[in-house]
């Protein structure tokens, strides 16, 4: 069996398991993790059996969610049990399970005068796995961990002063003020402020992530997890399910580079404690508000009537193995909305969603016509990141769709390109919790293909645009489309999709169609509704003209410059990430001497005077070990080396940020 094989741990039990072993067990706790699961046996009851020799054995009894929740459900048979090395070290190897969430709200049909909600379980804030559009919560996935990228902050948060106080799930972010339900508060309510054992909590996550930081893979073994894991716990109990998320996926992140996993980035392991740090610091600091507190449940408020007409279906396909499809719709004054329909069962549930029906008011449609149709919903329910609830109370009415052409959708790709790529990713460098950009449209004329880009020109004497799969997964059609779009230069399309917010004038598209009027484009069938969905649609040779224009293109192009990777930026993107590998001592090393020169003087040439200083701060503090006479460290916190760690992920994060801006006019 491989560890992914045991049945998940709850943080708090395997935390409380490896506080109990005394210091001589914990050295040898990694040693035994990585050769325990060898071993493991199921039986036909769920539970796993790993022995160690003759005389001991550990038994895992998980409860009915399938995780170990509670202390008692793991047992040794040692002499030393419960306080023994075979016991943790079991735990240790398995999965980390999600807490479970309160039993959700059920909406209610009164039409009194005041509102009710719908409350489902979020991602964004908590890290469980998306819900179901039925609104009843899923089993917690084992291991879940969100697959997609975070955003980036604007400025340094304060660091803790020592007082009291989370597609991929490819699901779509709606930027901030798009639906009925945030338009109608002119000014968002006050939060109010943090208790004192949400400063407390925040401030001893903030110095485990510190101590997390300063080990680095290389040492941030089980023992330094099990301290992220006591205080992600300490902040879930005070009200902080934002920072036992982040707390969570630096804890995962730790492990898969350890285990040197398929898929995992040292990037996205500096981002998880870049989100972790900076939310921990707000938090101690005694800031409020929704972003650094976060919550357990989605809340879906009362929106009216709604009519909306689909523009696009989008497969939902994350690495826990929760596959489904979320449908984008568009309401009548230009609100993005989205119908998920996300469950257990990985690709073959993500190809096969595409024709499900949509739970949505008892409205008879599959998410293919509601793609290509529209919904008259009465009494809707809306979250505030525009997804549509499935409450009792709600009734819908297919509608006619509309084509790309007609109102109101028309307005999403007659909007200047600059200003859509700003507004789509506003959320993201707001709120660390938001995952996705916005929706974006264009046309463009394609040129050819560069690697693993599709390169087309927006229309109009517009920007060099690099189309990229929005899901990569080989069983997907993504990939095969824009392929078979690349072998017609000339060829004017129109897109629909997400920029991506890491590379220089990137779309992540979702779907393609016609331009109207162009007499070199796409051929789609009527009841295609002018649009073909490329991660569920195959695009064939007779969907394009037999001729091509005289003015072609050629078809083999280059992706012209990219201003975020040809920026000495990088450099500082490698010593944050020498940081995260080797601690505290590996990026002392890299900021001395040559290094040190190396590192700054390109940067100071290029005009980045602010990074340089931070990477200067950052370096310095990293090699400053004071000691006293006896060679003893006078100051071993690594609370310092820490913020300025964050300080320069955070310039950074914003640097790169306006750089990918700029690129998109």
């Amino acid at each position: 069996m491989t560890p992914e094989d045991l049945p998940p741990v709850a943080p708090d039990v395997l935390a409380e398991a490896v506080e109990q072993l005394t210091a001589r067990l914990r050295k040898k706790l990694d040693a035994a993790i990585a050769s325990c699961a060898e071993h493991a046996t199921p039986a036909a009851d769920g539970t796993v059996t790993v022995p160690f020799g003759e005389d001991a054995h550990v038994t895992l009894r998980p409860g009915p969610s399938g995780a170990v929740t509670r202390a008692e459900q793991a047992v040794c048979t040692c002499l030393l049990a419960p306080r023994c090395l075979h016991r943790a070290a079991v735990l240790g190897a398995a999965p980390i399970a999600d807490a479970e969430p309160p039993a959700p709200a059920e909406a209610t049909a009164d039409d009194g005068p005041e509102p009710t909600a719908d409350t489902e379980p979020t991602a964004d804030a908590d890290g469980l796995p998306p819900e179901p559009v039925d609104g009843s919560a899923p089993a917690a996935a084992p291991g879940a961990v969100p697959t997609t990228r975070s955003g980036s902050a604007s400025a340094v948060p304060a660091a803790p002063s020592g007082g009291d106080p989370a597609k991929p799930d490819g699901r779509a972010a709606v930027p901030a003020g798009t639906h009925p339900a945030s338009a109608a508060e002119a000014e968002p309510p006050t939060p109010p402020p943090l208790t004192a054992a949400q400063v407390r909590a925040a401030t001893g996550l903030w110095a485990a992530a510190a101590e997390a930081l300063a080990a680095g893979v290389t040492a941030g073994g089980a023992v330094v997890q099990a301290e992220l894991l006591r205080a992600a716990h300490t902040a879930r109990l005070a009200g902080l399910p934002r920072g036992e998320a982040a707390a969570l996926r630096v804890v995962r992140g730790l492990r898969a580079a350890r285990q040197r996993g398929e898929g995992q980035r040292l990037g996205d392991l500096a981002a998880a404690f870049r989100e972790l740090l900076a939310g921990a610091a707000l938090a101690a600091s005694g800031a409020a508000g929704p972003g650094v507190v976060g919550t357990t449940r989605r809340t879906y408020e009362r929106g009216g009537s709604l009519r909306v007409s689909g523009l696009c279906r989008e497969p939902v396909l994350s690495a826990t193995g929760y596959g489904g499809v979320a449908t984008h719709v568009m309401g009548q004054d230009g609100s993005c909305y989205t119908v998920s329909d996300v469950r257990p069962g990985g690709l073959a549930r993500a190809r096969g969603a595409g024709t499900a029906s949509v739970a949505l008011g008892g409205a008879v449609l599959d998410h293919a016509g509601l793609a290509r149709g529209g919904l008259r919903i009465v009494g809707a329910t809306v979250s505030p990141d525009g997804r549509l609830g499935a409450g009792r109370g709600v009734s819908a009415t297919p509608l006619r769709g509309v084509e790309w052409s007609e109102e109101p959708v028309a307005a999403l790709f007659a909007r200047p390109l600059p200003e859509a790529v700003s507004a789509a990713l506003e959320g993201l460098a707001q709120d660390e919790g938001e995952r996705e950009a916005g929706l974006i449209g264009c046309d463009v004329e394609v040129l050819g293909a560069a690697g693993e880009y599709l390169v087309a020109r927006v229309a109009g004497d517009g920007p060099l645009l690099r189309l990229r799969a929005a899901h990569p997964h080989p069983e997907l059609p993504h990939a095969a489309n824009l392929r078979r779009i690349a072998r017609h230069p000339g060829l004017a399309l129109r897109v629909l999709g997400r920029p991506d917010p890491d590379r220089a004038a990137t779309l992540r598209a979702l779907a393609v169609g016609p331009v109207p009027g162009s007499p070199y484009t796409l051929r789609l069938p009527e009841e295609w509704l002018g649009r073909a969905d490329l991660g569920y649609d195959r695009l064939q040779g007779s969907h394009f003209p037999r001729e091509a224009p005289e003015s072609a293109p050629p078809g083999l192009v280059t992706a012209g410059p990219d201003p975020l990777a040809d920026a000495p930026l990088w450099r500082v993107r490698r010593l944050l990430e020498t940081g995260v590998a080797g601690g505290r001592r590996a990026l002392a090393e890299a900021g001395r001497g040559a290094d040190a020169a190396g590192l700054l003087v390109p940067l100071r040439r290029a005009g980045l005077g602010g990074a340089a200083h931070l990477a200067a701060a950052l370096a310095a503090e990293a090699d400053r070990r004071p000691r006293d006479s006896f060679g003893r460290l006078t100051d071993a916190s690594p609370d310092g080396y820490a913020r300025a760690w964050l300080a320069s992920a955070v310039h950074l994060a914003a640097a790169e940020r306006a750089l990918v801006l700029a690129s998109w006019s």
